[in-house]
């Protein structure tokens, strides 16, 4: 998978277009991400005691690792990401401005 936990990434279809945000987690099996703040769900939460009361809680569902893209730390701009091999090493690197992410 070539995001990782903690990569800022643009949000490129639906609700949230145009939003960038970081990763929180990555499920790689399913190739889904869990993304900040972008595609919350309301999770109703039963009380856990006696006199409390019930509570909607927003929660973050994840989204297909298609409708986002990395932003690069160097230059700035959304970008798809490449592989380099150096040193017997693969680094990701920005395929607009080569740099190593």
């Amino acid at each position: 998978m070539k995001l990782k936990k903690g990569d800022n990434v643009l949000i490129i279809s639906g609700k949230d277009k145009g939003r960038t945000a970081k990763i929180l987690k990555s499920l790689v099996k399913e190739k889904m991400i869990l993304v900040e703040g972008i595609n919350m769900k309301r999770k109703h939460v039963k009380p856990k005691k006696e006199g409390e009361k019930g509570q909607v809680v927003p929660v973050p569902a994840p989204m297909q690792i298609s409708n986002v893209k990395l932003v690069c730390p160097k230059c700035g701009k959304a970008t798809r990401v490449g592989y380099k091999i150096e040193n017997g090493k693969k680094n990701r690197i920005c395929k607009k401005c080569q740099s190593q992410i």
